[in-house]
């Protein structure tokens, strides 16, 4: 974990609760997706060894999201959370427990009532967390189970998941110059793809190369990623002729996607300067639909995504300082 990040655990008996504050090294948006997205949540949210996998989500008031914890010997502790309040990047309130494979709860283990609150703290961003048990018997026993070192563990993964990502961009694109890229995505296929159009191209890939979800972080310390798409791409670039990049990432259906022909290619843009990002979406998206307002991302760039008056899908990208 970064030592420069806050993290403060603390119990309160009297009120049948834990407190916890949790700064990220990532902004707002993309840590409130970190906590909200199961395509995100299942590389992070399950302490070491074991692995979340999603089986379903409703992320809306009076939704649920049900998962599996999973550990190395394949045994599964189903859980599941009913979303209560939702105030998009600034709050969700959600009652937790243990279950089964169908999401019926098992009422001989108590439920968490959490609540979290997302706060932009200049470049970071700070998670205050309140869980409430209807007891201080309930309280106790969460605390036997380790709640504290398997929470704490789960924190360090996502600070892993977002130093990856920062760092493989980074990996990527070394300079300012502005480019054109065309940006891919496929259903799990991605790999297969890519080799066919070097097969006719004749290039290398750039960076180190085929960058997979299992990879990260490349220290050996990455968070548990779902068996499922531990092999899938989570990026790829390949020059192809007239110094044009093709890059590709996978976005299948068990990571929650449905990629039609027509909403799984982009235009991505990379600008010299962050005001030329900024003009060029603008006016772009502008009687169109954004579908990721240009904001700074945790992997190190100033980013957006919409699909113009056209219907023609676009990205911009700044790389920040």
């Amino acid at each position: 974990m970064n030592s420069n990040l806050l993290f403060d655990f603390s119990v309160n008996k009297e009120e049948n609760s834990i407190h916890v504050t949790r700064d990220f090294a990532a902004n707002l948006s993309l840590v409130w997706d970190a906590w909200t997205k199961p395509e995100i949540l299942d590389l992070w949210w399950a302490p070491k060894p074991y692995k979340t996998e999603t089986k379903s989500m409703d992320f809306t008031e009076g939704g649920a999201w049900i998962f599996g914890m999973v550990s190395p010997e394949n045994e599964v502790h189903w859980c599941r959370v009913d979303y209560r309040k939702i105030e998009p990047q600034k709050f969700y309130s959600g009652l937790d427990g243990f279950c089964d494979e169908d999401g019926v709860l098992n009422m001989e283990f108590p439920r968490s009532l959490w609540n979290n609150e997302f706060t932009a703290k200049g470049e970071n961003t700070s998670v205050n967390i309140t869980l409430k048990y209807e007891s201080l018997e309930d309280l106790e026993k969460i605390i036997g189970f380790g709640f504290k070192e398997g929470f704490t563990m789960a924190m360090e993964n996502l600070d892993q998941y977002i130093e990856a990502k920062f760092n493989l961009r980074n990996e990527l694109k070394k300079d300012r110059s502005p480019r054109v890229c065309t940006y891919l995505n496929f259903p799990g296929n991605t790999e297969e793809a890519f080799k066919f159009y070097q097969s006719v191209f004749k290039t290398e890939f750039s960076g180190k190369g085929i960058q997979r979800f299992g990879d990260i972080p490349a220290d050996g310390n990455h968070p548990p990623v779902a068996e499922v798409i531990k092999k899938m791409i989570l990026h790829i670039e390949l020059p192809i002729t007239g110094n044009h990049v093709l890059m590709g990432t996978d976005a299948p259906k068990e990571m929650g996607f449905n990629l039609t022909s027509g909403n799984n290619m982009h235009i991505a843009l990379e600008p010299e300067t962050r005001e030329e990002a900024k003009r060029i979406f603008d006016e772009l998206s502008e009687g169109g639909t954004v579908t990721m307002p240009l904001e700074d991302m945790f992997f190190g760039a100033y980013f957006g995504e919409f699909r113009d008056k056209y219907g023609i899908n676009w990205m911009i990208n700044y790389t920040n300082d």
